[in-house]
């Protein structure tokens, strides 16, 4: 098991801190989440909860978003090269400014979604 480090604000939200490359977050409910500027290069994301949660700037590279929830997620400059995002959900998802170059978008709901 791999160290995943979070801390609460003061309003009592959490805030990621950080990840081992590679991390398994593996169906995690991550909703709403503060990932800001994460490294998550290769993380298994598959089947995860990220509705909401604020991924700008993040390192998403080769990472597994199969099946992923990202609905009103947003993915403002996001490094998702070579991600796998089939099947997954991006509707209302911003990701104005994101690297998708070599990602698979296959079957991926991109109603609405802001690029």
């Amino acid at each position: 098991m791999r160290a995943i480090f979070w801390k609460r604000d003061e309003n009592g939200n959490l805030i990621f801190t950080g990840a081992p490359c590679g991390a398994n977050l593996r169906l995690a409910n991550l909703s709403g989440a503060d990932l800001t500027g994460a490294d998550l290069r290769r993380a298994d994301l598959s089947g995860a909860d990220l509705r909401r949660a604020d991924l700008r700037r993040a390192d998403l590279f080769r990472a597994d978003l199969r099946l992923a929830n990202l609905t009103n997620a947003y993915l403002t400059d996001a490094n998702l090269s070579g991600a796998d995002l089939s099947g997954a959900d991006l509707r209302r998802a911003d990701l104005s400014g994101a690297d998708l170059r070599l990602a698979n978008l296959s079957r991926a709901d991109l109603f609405r979604a802001k690029k």
